[in-house]
């Protein structure tokens, strides 16, 4: 029997081969994802990308629980950024060949473009919704706090760079214009993700026409703001619907939206459980997570979702009848039953009410089988 083997050498000193001059990323949206690394901004990107706060993306579904529904829907919050800095880096270098920008205003833009959902939690916005946190403080206290390696990195590089990413993603920054492709209704975020989500479910609603949007792009240097000329009104038009087509068909599924529902319902258990000590927590970040308390920088960052499947698993084997139920049906897919009220309002309390009581005959708890969810 013949045996093959590899040897493969790693580079011990930095994660940057001196022999190669560019990165490449296969993507499923843009093809090839390009970092050049003969130069001194490139060699940071790269490092930026290599650091374990970026890394921590892979392990973060883009779309949260829509794999419930779309079983493709896999992705995670690390291809999307990577595909948010492409799409800057494209546009920049075409507005640079119209209008004279500077080159540590386009690197800022490029950084905020990568690092913009650095902050996210497990889930992506689920566990925002269930706990109360919002992605975008932790995003910006991680570029600006050098307890982290972006932040050791972009301050290392330059006095303003670690400021200026962060004001970006506040949206707060000048040049606005530069700014209003990272923050603002057409910016490299949604382009970015209404195309790679479309592509990832299997549905066609978020396809648009990009490269026009890309080419009829332009500053109003007088005003300081980014604009679409007239020839990209119609492709602009197009992303809007895609938009809209896209919340309506994936974003705000019902299937999606019920296991939210699980999730939320699952949660509430858990943290009354564990005011009663009544359930265990494998870390001290989620343990504190279920206390409702704010989570440092450390401890936010050590979480993904991997951590909070553990939990759940785990709470399968629960002495708590309701925990346990909800755990199996979340793993299992044995969701809650979706009906939509939208037809008759104005009757809701008394629906309510009287699946309450159906619920409470059949042995189920309303406080955790009977929620209500709206989304707009």
């Amino acid at each position: 029997m013949e045996i093959l083997c590899f040897k493969t050498t790693f580079p011990t000193r930095s994660p940057l081969n001196p022999k190669v001059q560019e990165r490449n990323y296969r993507d499923a949206v843009h093809n090839l994802i390009r970092i050049p690394t003969d130069n001194e901004a490139g060699k940071l990107l790269a490092r930026l990308i290599d650091s374990p706060e970026v890394q921590r993306l892979r392990r973060i579904r883009q779309l949260g629980l829509a794999y419930f529904a779309y079983q493709s829907a896999e992705h995670s919050r690390f291809t999307h950024s990577l595909g948010a800095y492409h799409f800057a880096t494209r546009i920049i270098e075409r507005l640079s060949k119209r209008h004279q920008i500077d080159e540590e205003q386009a690197l800022s833009v490029r950084v905020a473009a990568l690092l913009h959902d650095v902050g996210h939690g497990p889930f992506s916005h689920v566990m925002e919704s269930i706990i109360g946190f919002h992605h975008e403080d932790y995003t910006v206290s991680a570029i600006l706090d050098n307890q982290t390696v972006i932040g050791r990195l972009l301050s290392g590089f330059s006095a303003t760079l670690q400021s200026s990413a962060a004001e970006i993603i506040r949206g707060k920054w000048k040049p606005r214009a530069l700014a209003q492709l990272v923050s603002s209704q057409l910016d490299v975020d949604r382009m970015d993700y209404l195309l790679r989500d479309s592509i990832m479910t299997g549905v066609k609603y978020g396809l648009y026409d990009v490269e026009w949007i890309i080419r009829s792009l332009e500053i109003d240097t007088e005003n300081d703001f980014l604009f679409v000329q007239n020839r990209g009104l119609f492709a602009v038009e197009d992303y809007l619907q895609a938009r809209y087509y896209m919340f309506r068909q994936v974003y705000f599924h019902r299937t999606l939206r019920a296991a939210e529902c699980v999730l939320r319902s699952m949660i509430k258990r858990a943290v009354l459980l564990k005011n009663e000590n009544r359930i265990e927590t494998y870390s001290k970040a989620f343990s504190r997570l279920l206390d409702k308390k704010k989570l440092t920088l450390a401890e936010h960052f050590s979480l993904d979702d991997s951590d909070v499947f553990f939990h759940i698993k785990s709470w399968q084997s629960s002495e708590d009848r309701i925990i346990s139920d909800l755990a199996r049906r979340f793993l299992n897919r044995r969701l809650l039953k979706a009906i939509e009220l939208d037809d008759d309002i104005s009757r809701l309390e008394e629906k309510m009410q009287r699946a309450a009581e159906v619920l409470s005959r059949k042995g189920f708890d309303p406080d955790y089988y009977l929620v209500l969810d709206s989304a707009g």
